[in-house]
């Protein structure tokens, strides 16, 4: 028998011979040994030491070793238990391996049988620890921060993430709407020696340019005609932290200018001030446009750019990951069915092949919305391909008998996936007002 310092096994055995035997030729193979004489001693000390194996005697007086097992099993208690019982009580050593129990030895039994089982035994709670080693390895590689992927594209960006977290460089972080910039950007702040300091955003194409003026900079009271109280802008609020500027692209000619500015100095002046404020903060910028061919087009400044490109993500399209589609698919699934309190828990083969089949134009974005839509219209315990209108071949919606308010929820909220948080863009593609639309999303509870 190969020597298991480690092992730690418990005999319990109303004879005292069978004890002494087993406990001898276990300990000649290297394993930690106790004893008990009954099923209350070996239970008490169970409830105060570790055992990795316990061989039990099926009759014993008082509590035999059936009672034993379940008592073992109501606490909880993780040893794997070998019965040993005689030729006439196989029938109570069957119902032992239903409660539990890992297998049985029919007394008199070979001591070689013992050695082979208690080996069967070892290897299998080794194998049981080293899946459970990989479990803990794969949770840490397929969720960083709140990013989620196994594919080699996102492992490689996790290791980026990790590695320019630990300096203070600018970083610039492109990709298409709803590929989960943001999120990035915040894994950066979160991994960095800034991170008990604010994470401070602002969508740059939100905001006209006088309001993404006083947004980024502040203003004192009396600015402008509703300037009816000082305001701290961004820019001060993101002091020791990160100003993270999502869709950088965006901003006017002259606000690139004065952004250059700060960038440059780190000081500014509220609106409507004259005091020369200054802020200590890091850079992340985010966009989804193409901001070389912006500068051939003179709508984005060069010196900008390249005091925004010290360092460059690009976050893949879901297009071009789609081995992640199940694990992104079961993390919304995950999260809408404990918020919304719904029994879901799996999905369909065919609905998930129906998802890695489609385009994703929204990205992640787009599939955590069809999640959550599938997760409140589905019913029964599993996400079916009927309960995902947005994901069918050509990326139409399969309309059935839906009414007019359900086919404008689904319109809208597939708008918003697919043109991310730009509202001005949505509103414009469905021709009503920006508060109209706020309306409508306040309405079909949608996320933006």
């Amino acid at each position: 028998m190969l020597p298991h310092k480690k092992i730690s096994i418990l005999v319990v055995d109303d004879e005292l011979s069978i004890r002494e035997s087993l406990s001898g030729w276990l300990k000649r193979g290297g394993f930690l040994v106790e004893t008990a004489a009954d099923g209350f001693t070996a239970l008490a000390k169970a409830q105060e030491t570790h055992y990795d194996i316990m061989l039990i005697d099926v009759k014993m007086p008082e509590m035999d070793g059936l009672a034993l097992l379940k008592k073992l099993k109501e606490n909880e208690n993780e040893a794997a238990i070998l019965m040993m019982t005689a030729h006439g009580d196989i029938q109570d050593a069957v119902e032992a391996i239903k409660s539990g129990a890992y297998d049985y030895l029919l007394k008199p039994f070979e001591l070689e049988e013992l050695n082979f089982t208690i080996e069967k035994m070892v290897q299998m709670q080794s194998l049981a620890m080293e899946n459970l080693i990989l479990k803990d390895r794969l949770a840490t590689v397929t969720r960083f921060e709140n990013l989620v992927g196994q594919s080699p594209v996102m492992l490689k960006l996790f290791e980026t993430i990790v590695d320019v977290a630990q300096t203070d460089t600018t970083v610039l972080i492109t990709g298409e709407t709803g590929t989960g910039k943001e999120l990035v950007a915040r894994a950066i702040h979160a991994q960095s020696p800034r991170c008990y300091a604010p994470f401070i955003a602002i969508n740059c194409g939100a905001f006209t340019e006088q309001l993404l003026e006083s947004e980024l900079f502040g203003h004192e009271k009396g600015a402008f005609t509703d300037a009816k109280y000082t305001k701290k802008g961004r820019l001060e609020m993101a002091h020791a932290g990160t100003l993270f500027l999502d869709e950088v692209g965006d901003i006017s000619m002259k606000m690139q200018i004065d952004l250059l500015r700060v960038l440059e100095t780190r000081e500014f002046t509220r609106v409507g001030g004259t005091a020369t404020l200054r802020s200590d903060f890091r850079v992340i910028a985010a966009t989804n446009q193409d901001l070389q061919e912006a500068i051939r087009q003179k709508t984005f400044r060069q010196d900008l750019y390249y005091r925004l490109n010290v360092i460059h993500l690009q976050v893949p399209p879901l297009r071009e990951r789609l081995e992640d589609i199940p694990l992104l698919a079961q993390h919304f699934l995950r999260r809408y069915a404990t918020e919304t309190k719904k029994k879901i828990d799996s999905i369909h083969p065919k609905a998930l092949e129906a998802m890695q089949r489609y385009s994703w134009p929204g990205n992640v974005r787009e599939l955590e919305n069809a999640i959550e839509r599938a997760v409140v219209v589905g019913k029964g315990r599993q996400i079916k391909r009927g309960d995902l209108p947005f994901v069918v071949p050509g990326g139409a919606a399969e309309l059935g008998e839906l009414s007019l308010e359900e086919l404008e929820r689904q319109h809208i909220a597939h708008l918003l996936a697919t043109k991310g948080s730009n509202l001005s863009n949505v509103a414009r593609v469905l021709r009503i007002n920006r508060s109209t639309l706020y309306e409508k999303i306040k309405k079909y509870g949608l996320s933006h």
